[in-house]
């Protein structure tokens, strides 16, 4: 499928555990009737331990995916998310980066990731 910039507003976010224990986040995009998520990617590490008692750790990957997240928005807070517009280089299966509405701005996990690595 080829990609496409569409303008779309933030419906509503989750950030936190998903059913398998990974903290992660989503941003659910209103595209004017037809809708996306972006984001489900894993914000924290496994610890190494094989034992029932093995935890999750943050990462420095983790905090700059959502501080770069709000940047882009141009919000203080992952709360005042809701209601922003955003633009969004989406395929049918994927929405690939989020842009500013206004501003040449953008955040793209696999840019992130190549720069800092996902578990650092």
């Amino acid at each position: 499928m080829s990609r496409e910039i569409k303008n779309a507003r933030i419906r509503r976010t989750m950030l936190g555990w998903e059913d398998h224990g990974i903290f992660t986040c989503m941003i659910d995009l209103d595209y004017d009737g037809g809708g996306q998520g972006f984001g489900g990617y894993g914000l924290d590490r496994h610890n190494g331990e094989r034992s029932a008692k093995s935890e999750r750790l943050g990462t420095a990957y983790g905090l700059q995916f959502v501080m770069e997240i709000c940047r882009v928005v141009g919000v203080e807070k992952w709360e005042d998310l809701p209601g922003k517009y955003v633009r969004a280089d989406a395929a049918h299966e994927k929405v690939y980066r989020i842009g500013h509405i206004t501003a040449d701005k953008w955040f793209d996990p696999a840019e992130l990731f190549a720069k800092m690595g996902g578990d650092e």
